[in-house]
């Protein structure tokens, strides 16, 4: 039975995956405003009196109106801790309107149908009843992307609820999960096996169904997407019901699935190839790009682990490393020549300096008409924010803070261990605009170096074109992906790929300014994809990939992807798994346009 649950059962399902619902570490992001019971009220009958009348048309002017308010800020109240948490937001909505936002609050949808399924039985039913019915039901996981790609109003489906690690083989070292589970909840499943994921991406709150769909990736030249680690699906689809793929059974279908974009079917069960859990050594240290390139090849091949951070408008890139804790020898006995306070005080000190010139009459510890959080109460991510919503357009702003961000990473050197869970994680700040892009620089044993002049011309282009660019420009390699979707896709298992994505927070709920860094972002963008992409043969991540407003940039941009991926093959899969394309949306619509109708 098509059923939408409760309120208080949703909130419960959502919150359940909070290790502190008081926080919603972080983030819950599929944020509903409102769950309805079973069904949709039914519209007002035609005898209806004035006053059943007035309420409807109230109704109807105050979501207008709300939709109105919202459409360019998302005024979610901020935990003091984990900025990029997102909350529920109440208010006097229909009862059968639900309102799901993305976690960086760039998008958002309204719709009436969003389905909580807690069973594969339930999920089978909601399919084959949509299917004949031709409801869209578009699956969506934790809404953690970035361009709100599982989002569309005609109609969701959410798998929260099924969330359970079904099989755990710890001698092959399998798991057999349920999409919805998340993938803190899963690590913490399977650590009394000893088991562990290959990798991770900066955050912990995905379902492992959309991690897997859209080419989610860590960073380690060795260690492939995650969407390699996936040994088989369980696909429920609208045409051929309930599918089993792997590379023993229907090989084509299921390395075209596992990075499906979730239009093939809804990921109901998926079959991971674990590790054994392990503590990891973290090494922080700062360097240049000049020292960077004299190394490079050393820290590719010689580290699990690596990432770079690179800050616009200073010559500072950020080295992250992580490797296993050596059993011979154990961490490293490193004492940090700063402690924290030493290391966030120039970030504090900018802070100050800035209140006293944006905030006349303000003072650094605040005033009793306008009071300031306590200062030495923020982490360095929530002090950023803070800095660049003074003025985040401004360039020379942007700069002080970057050098200030420069500062902090210099004062922060240092090892620290734990397990990889923990340690591969990245505290990304606030919302935020992302772009990352995904491009083939060689082999390990032979790099091309083309990662790093990318980042040569992109730091260039940055400075010439005065783009208020912060930090940081996060640089991250993989191996090689055999789904053919996926942008790291190569049938050479020695290649490697760089991802590298570049960012624009939104540290501001006042509408105008939010419109204002989303043209700002959408230009440098812009900028990096006529000057850079094509002669790199750049790819961007499924997650963050915005649809063209413009016609041209549109078939451009078709175009484009039809030479990097087998888009005649995928759509041929949807026709044939999902003729009625209830599991499709707008984005994947105008991006792989199909001559075939409902």
């Amino acid at each position: 039975m098509l059923r939408t649950l409760p309120l208080k059962r949703s909130l419960r399902s959502l919150l359940h995956h909070c290790p502190n619902p008081t926080t919603l570490k972080p983030p819950n992001p599929t944020a509903l405003r409102r769950c309805s019971s079973a069904s949709s009220p039914p519209p007002p009958p035609s005898s209806a009196t004035d006053a059943e009348i007035r309420k409807y048309l109230g109704y109807t002017l105050l979501v207008l109106g709300c939709g109105a308010a919202t459409y360019y800020s998302f005024p979610f109240p901020e935990d003091a801790k984990h900025k990029k948490a997102q909350f529920f937001r109440y208010a006097p909505l229909p009862e059968d309107l639900h309102t799901v936002s993305n976690w960086s609050g760039t998008h958002e949808v309204q719709t009436r149908t969003f389905l909580q399924p807690e069973s594969l039985q339930q999920l089978e039913e909601i399919v084959k009843k949509s299917n004949e019915t031709k409801q869209k039901i578009r699956p969506v996981g934790s809404g953690l992307s970035p361009n709100g790609i599982g989002l569309t109003r005609a109609g969701m489906v959410n798998l929260a609820l099924m969330d359970k690690v079904l099989e755990v083989d710890k001698e092959k070292k399998l798991v057999r999960v349920q999409a919805g589970i998340r993938v803190q909840q899963l690590v913490d499943g399977i650590k009394d096996y000893g088991l562990t994921l290959q990798n991770f991406a900066s955050i912990r709150e995905q379902q492992v169904g959309g991690f897997v769909q859209v080419g989610a990736h860590g960073t380690g030249a060795r260690l492939p997407p995650i969407d390699e680690q996936v040994i088989s699906m369980k696909l429920v689809t609208p045409a051929m019901g309930t599918i089993e793929i792997s590379k023993e059974k229907d090989p084509e279908l299921f390395y075209l699935a596992r990075c499906g974009l979730g239009g093939l079917g809804v990921v109901a069960e998926v079959t991971l190839q674990c590790v054994e859990r392990q503590e990891l050594l973290e090494h922080t240290f700062v360097s240049n790009l000049k020292e960077i390139k004299k190394n490079h090849k050393k820290y590719l091949s010689d580290n699990k682990h690596v990432k770079y951070l690179h800050i616009p408008y200073t010559d500072t890139v950020v080295v992250v490393t992580c490797n296993p804790v050596s059993k011979r020898k154990g961490p490293p006995k490193f004492k940090p020549i700063y402690s924290m306070e030493e290391a966030i005080q120039p970030v504090r000190d900018l802070y100050r300096e800035s209140l006293r010139k944006y905030r006349v009459g303000v003072t650094a510890a605040g005033s009793p008409d306008e009071p300031e959080p306590d200062i030495n109460e923020l982490s360095f991510t929530e002090l950023r924010d803070k800095l660049l919503a003074l003025d985040p357009l401004n360039k020379d702003h942007v700069i002080k803070i970057n050098q200030a961000e420069a500062e902090f990473w210099r004062k922060s050197e240092g090892y620290r261990v734990g397990w990889s869970d923990e340690i591969l994680g990245f505290d990304c700040g606030g919302q935020q605009w992302v772009s990352e892009i995904c491009f083939p620089t060689g082999t390990l044993s032979k790099p091309s170096m083309k990662d790093l002049e990318y980042i040569e011309e992109l730091i260039k282009l940055i400075e010439k074109e005065h783009i208020p660019a912060p930090a940081p420009i996060e640089q991250r390699w993989t191996a090689c992906s055999k789904s053919f979707m996926s942008p790291a896709y190569s049938p050479s298992e020695d290649d490697i790929f760089s991802w590298i994505g570049i960012i624009m927070y939104l540290p501001t709920m006042d509408a105008r300014q939010r419109k204002q860094i989303t043209e700002e972002f959408f230009h440098y963008r812009h900028l990096t994809n006529k000057q850079l992409w094509d002669r790199y043969s750049a790819y961007e991540h499924w997650a963050k990939i915005e649809v063209p407003k413009d016609k041209e940039e549109l078939a451009a941009l078709q175009a484009r992807l039809r030479k990097r991926f087998p888009v005649d093959a995928y759509n041929k899969a949807r026709r044939e798994l999902d003729p009625n394309r209830i599991l499709s949306n707008n984005m994947l619509e105008k991006l792989f346009p199909s001559p075939y109708t409902v």
